[in-house]
């Protein structure tokens, strides 16, 4: 019986199998060999020097100044863009939760940054928006007889933040908007007959139930913004103050060659990733908890 039930666990398992296999080739084997190389002394430029170096280049990582003012920016730049965008993304939801003529195109339309290529929308705000010449911020200030900043050199980080914010306000709305749609309209009900205001009803009913989406969205945003390379390349290409981690170790890798010293330094992201993404999949667990238990 034990045998004939464990045949069928393998039968039912069987067809997963080739997938497993794939995954395991394209994720995990390329990370083993990234951990491998991080233990080496390894310069492209000195392909003879190469060397076993143990912990020193995660000791360098840990200790280089520009690797900590790149983990800095990286968690200044995390931190903003995510409160930011949360904050924004629960006022747009709060209104797409009302009925009103012309909501399904403005939902729309608020979703549109989310679906844009990460690089078209760094090129459209580095373009369309901050050029000092023809940029649509400038034009607005000129029309308006106000100052001509050059944004990019200016404020860079800001800059920087702005676009992310914008591209990932969409994302926080999509999640705290299914939150909303879910919350027991009976209890809101309830509350109005007892008298309760908007207000009240906001603080002590809608935002406990969007705790859960709220922290999702937090951990979900977070563990995109900490490896974003893309905005910081194309923007500030690093410059300025705005180099974060995923950049640096681009500049590690492929301008200075320091194989085994960027190989570390994405071990160190990945590590950081990995805890924050247990996190997320504890939230997101619990939700179906919540709706399993409400059904």
């Amino acid at each position: 019986m034990a045998s004939r039930n464990r045949a069928r666990e393998w039968a039912t398992r069987a067809p997963l199998l080739p997938a497993l296999i794939f995954l395991i080739v394209v994720t995990q084997l390329p990370f083993v060999a990234t951990l491998v190389i991080s233990l080496f002394d390894w310069n492209s430029f000195r392909p003879d020097r190469r060397a076993f170096a143990g912990l020193e280049n995660y000791k360098t990582v840990l200790s280089d100044a520009s690797l900590r003012e790149s983990i800095v920016t990286t968690v200044l730049l995390t931190a903003s863009v995510v409160i930011v965008s949360v904050v924004l993304g629960l006022l747009l939801a709060l209104l797409l939760d009302r009925k009103f003529r012309g909501r399904g195109l403005v939902r729309t339309m608020l979703i549109a940054p989310f679906l844009l290529v990460p690089v078209a929308s760094a090129l459209l705000w580095k373009h369309a928006l901050y050029n000092p010449e023809y940029g649509l911020f400038n034009g607005v200030l000129n029309w308006l007889g106000g100052p001509q900043p050059e944004w990019l050199t200016d404020t860079p980080l800001i800059a920087v933040e702005a676009s992310l914010i914008w591209q990932w306000t969409p994302f926080m709305m999509l999640i705290l908007l299914a939150g909303l749609q879910s919350k027991p309209l009976d209890m809101v009900e309830a509350a109005r007959l007892d008298g309760a205001g908007n207000w009240q009803i906001f603080r002590f009913l809608t935002l406990p139930h969007l705790r859960r989406y709220l922290e999702l969205g937090t951990l979900l945003g977070s563990i995109y913004i900490v490896q974003n390379f893309d905005a910081v390349f194309t923007m500030t290409r690093g410059g300025l103050d705005t180099a974060n981690l995923p950049y640096t170790i681009y500049e590690t890798f492929y301008n200075a060659h320091e194989y085994g010293l960027a190989s570390a330094a994405g071990v160190v992201v990945v590590i950081g990733t990995i805890i924050i993404a247990t996190f997320a999949l504890r939230v997101v667990s619990s939700l179906f908890r919540e709706e399993a238990s409400r059904a």
